[in-house]
């Protein structure tokens, strides 16, 4: 099991660094003259864009993430390793992957826990159709396929994933003025188990609104994550704020609230984001 996981890790680690090789070599026949229009929204931290609204070629980010939360008879602790870039304008795609462990509190039993598992080994892709400076808007449409993998207990050379979730999505964004950003990201996700050919259908809403601070890239907002089914209805809310640490180097942290508290508590996330290609954003 611990022999096909480290495979796995291997060839993601590899693809990655083929990707980041393309990346780079495809920047440096970057003209900054001629850059299309890219107008620059406040971004969600959470659930956050695959590449920024109307990204310009050779663009690239790193995302490391941590959160913590409260399960009611369990704590959750969620790591992802996230990779995005820009191989031609307006086109984000991403790899990443998440991974979930489990800790007992003082009310469970070590018997209800679920089983510590990778997720899932996730890509996408965004494209900005529309960049409008006039009214300050931008409009993209994306897809995110999640192929999702057993329990580390599980996993065998004839079972390593599953399931697959399929997540077209719709991302609108406006500047309502040179300090505050709204952003809407929404769009259904249909989660499929292989074994029983099991579907499960949900839609998600999350809206955003961001308070950006004069001459920075640093911001406070709320970023309302809402999950709808067929017999339930699930919103958090996750005040938000983001701290320019370096010239290309960011911190997000985000509090969670849940609407109902029938299924979590409290939660934390915090975001460290790396841009190596800093230098061919343009203002606007």
């Amino acid at each position: 099991m611990m022999k096909v996981f480290k495979n796995i890790c291997f060839l993601f680690a590899f693809y990655l660094i083929l990707a980041q090789n393309y990346v780079w070599a495809q920047s440096t026949k970057q003209v900054n003259d001629s850059l299309p229009l890219k107008l620059h929204h406040a971004e969600p931290l959470y659930i956050d864009l695959i590449r920024d609204l109307g990204a310009h070629k050779g663009e690239q980010e790193w995302n490391i993430g941590f959160g913590l939360r409260d399960k009611l008879k369990y704590d959750e602790y969620e790591f992802l390793v996230e990779y995005e870039w820009a191989p031609m304008h307006r086109l984000g795609l991403e790899v990443e992957v998440p991974v979930s462990i489990y800790s007992p509190n003082r009310l469970e039993s070590t018997d209800n826990r679920p089983a510590h598992r990778v997720e899932s080994l996730k890509t996408a892709a965004q494209y900005t159709f529309l960049v409008s400076g006039k009214r300050r808007i931008s409009l993209a449409v994306g897809y995110i396929n999640a192929l999702e993998l057993h329990d580390f207990d599980e996993i065998s050379t004839s079972r390593v994933f599953q399931g697959n979730s399929y997540n077209p999505f719709l991302v609108g964004a406006k500047q309502l003025s040179s300090k505050w950003h709204a952003l809407v990201y929404t769009g259904p996700v249909m989660h499929q188990q292989f074994k029983e050919n099991h579907w499960n259908f949900q839609y998600h809403t999350n809206l955003n609104l961001h308070y950006m601070l004069p001459h920075s890239r640093n911001f406070v907002g709320l970023e309302t994550n809402m999950v709808s089914e067929r017999n339930s209805f699930e919103a958090v809310l996750r005040p938000q704020m983001r701290l320019s640490i370096m010239d290309n180097l960011l911190l997000g942290l985000v509090t969670g609230v849940p609407i109902s508290k029938k299924n979590e508590r409290l939660s934390t996330f915090m975001r460290l984001i790396y841009e190596p290609s800093h230098k061919h954003r343009q203002k606007s």
